[in-house]
């Protein structure tokens, strides 16, 4: 339809190329920003008519600016804060088996040429091009979390297209978490092809992980901390070690494989507990790896009643701070990690603290674990800042894309 047509002047949900609707931005939404590459429009920068209303979680759209200049092909969510998301920046793209297969494609060759074994993120959402798409390859098995509306529509192709690039054989959904909730989705986790019916065995680190990818945590294993493992690895050596969080084996194990002397492991869930023991049996560590379920805060506090010590210390919770509405309390709760973890530091060792929300940026989340450390009575020297491993890469234009940090520090003995 042309531009100067009536219908299309009076009507923001109007259609454009290949008849799809058109939805546009208010004249002072940031349209410069979007076509610098941020990928998002939020629900009070965009035209809201009843054609708009009417479009159902998902549906594919034309989006302009106020000057009725086309941007791009985007993704329409009116349940979601994030109301577009861009697809393509071709506003007549064709979201098809082939146009996935293309984006998978470019995602795989740089895993390829990352990693020699085929573990990995094969895709992060906005980062690889597919938003609120993530993928967790484990071998000949793939676990796609469909977190935005558009994905769950086209999960028949995405999975067809991701056979076909990878040549994995064993697919699962995974649709469960906060994200899905923010698009108004609903829970499920379903086998999408093959069979998943049994905990994976996943090298990493020089140590061997058992991923339970039905009923762990998100995808069942945290791709995103292998390289903050390996650096945790090089202290470890002859060290006695604390995994706090430890998940399914985390830290502790790559501290095993890096030469420690003993691991306790810490952590909530009895079953990732027993899968960390499964992981460090199947490595050869059975004997150093020892295993507290429990609260960490209350854990922590109870092993500086028993006076214990450790060379190494490493804690990775869970995200403290998920939204800028939690930031005050989550940066509390990582200050109170560091304040309990830093009094079990032998003088002279290392601890490890970790943050995965991307509401606390690196300086907040910095500051937190300084002002804990500190009223622990402890000073020490801040040897290294890690970030997400390469699997998982950031869009330079989305700050959200770079969530996770990990501080590493040398403390001295009490002051």
């Amino acid at each position: 339809m042309n531009s100067t047509s009536p219908s299309h002047d009076s009507d923001p949900a109007s259609t454009g190329p290949n008849d799809r609707p058109i939805v546009r931005l208010k004249p002072k939404a940031e349209a410069r920003a979007i076509r610098h590459g941020f990928p998002w429009v939020y629900a009070d920068e965009l035209v809201t008519d009843r054609r708009t209303q009417k479009l159902a979680p998902g549906a594919l759209a034309v989006l302009e600016d106020s000057d009725r200049r086309p941007m791009g092909l985007v993704t329409v969510n009116t349940n979601s804060k994030i109301i577009c998301r861009m697809l393509d920046q071709n506003p007549e793209a064709e979201i098809d088996q082939p146009w996935l297969e293309a984006r998978l494609a470019r995602a795989l060759a740089l895993r390829e040429r990352l990693y020699d074994a085929p573990f990995y993120r094969l895709v992060h959402a906005e980062a690889d091009g597919l938003p609120g798409v993530v993928i967790d390859r484990f071998g000949d098995t793939a676990v796609i979390q469909p977190n935005a509306a558009w994905a769950e529509a086209h999960i028949a192709p995405l999975v067809a297209a991701l056979i076909a690039v990878t040549g994995v054989t064993n697919v699962l959904k995974n649709a469960t978490g906060r994200a899905r909730s923010l698009e108004g989705l609903g829970e499920e986790t379903v086998v999408m092809a093959g069979a998943v019916d049994a905990p994976i065995a996943v090298p990493m680190n020089g140590a061997t992980y058992l991923a339970d990818l039905i009923g762990g945590q998100k995808t069942g294993l945290f791709f995103d901390q292998r390289p903050n493992h390996a650096f945790a690895a090089r202290l470890a050596r002859g060290a006695r070690v604390l995994d706090v969080f430890s998940h399914v084996g985390g830290f502790g194990l790559a501290a095993l494989a890096g030469g420690a002397a003993s691991v306790l492991a810490v952590d909530g869930s009895a079953p990732a507990l027993a899968l960390a023991e499964q992981g460090a049996a199947a490595s050869g560590f059975a004997d150093q790896f020892t295993t507290r379920q429990g609260d960490a805060f209350a854990v922590l506090e109870a092993l500086a009643a028993e006076g214990a010590q450790f060379d190494v210390i490493i804690c990775d919770p869970p995200a403290f701070a998920p939204a800028k509405p939690a930031l005050e309390a989550g940066l509390r709760a990582y200050e109170r990690v560091a304040r309990l973890a830093a009094p079990l530091v032998a003088p002279g060792g290392y601890l490890g603290l970790c943050s995965c929300s991307h509401a606390a940026d690196l300086a907040s989340f910095r500051n937190a674990c300084g002002r804990g450390i500190g009223r622990a009575g402890r000073r020490g020297q801040l040897l290294h800042t890690g970030f997400a491993g390469p699997d998982h890469p950031m869009l330079p234009q989305l700050a959200e894309s770079g969530y996770l940090k990990a501080l590493f520090y040398r403390l001295d003995g009490m002051a």
